[in-house]
């Protein structure tokens, strides 16, 4: 599924018509409609100079969780860390924020521009362990794409 992706999300991110939250959107969309275990899609940003993510685009739930401090959560662990966590129970994590009661796995990847952490991408599933190193290795592909449209 992954290889079938790869040129569409390279097609999406090349609409320079639209607007890049446009083109997240559009990506959000697309891996959460073809990924069965993706149920909730965002970016988090960093918010400016603060020391606290921002929420970007996402297909998924609504979520209260529009910032994020650095440190606070998975995303806020990514902000600090610069790599990526894969959460296989969230509910074995003391520093988890719960955004839904069915989520049951997380993972977060990082996005680097020019060497800098500006964000982050986030994936929420309702089933346990549903991550592995595949889509890792994944979402650093979606995360360089998207580096392209942010310079």
């Amino acid at each position: 599924m992954f290889s079938t992706l790869r040129p569409q999300i390279t097609a999406i991110l090349s609409h320079t018509d639209r607007s890049v939250d446009e083109r997240l959107q559009a990506l959000c969309e697309l891996l959460k409609k073809n990924l069965e275990t993706y149920n909730w899609v965002g970016f988090y940003f960093r918010n400016g100079d603060k020391e606290e993510l921002k929420l970007g685009p996402y297909a998924g739930a609504p979520t209260d969780h529009t910032i994020i401090p650095f440190g606070k959560g998975i995303c806020g662990q990514v902000a600090v860390s610069n790599e990526n966590f894969v959460v296989p129970d969230v509910q074995a994590q003391d520093n988890y924020i719960a955004c839904s009661i069915s989520v049951k796995s997380e993972i977060v990847v990082p996005l680097f521009l020019k060497g800098e952490n500006i964000g982050q991408i986030d994936i929420d599933s309702d089933t346990p362990d549903a991550f592995n190193e595949e889509d890792e290795r994944f979402l650093e592909f979606v995360n360089s794409e998207v580096a392209k449209i942010m310079a």
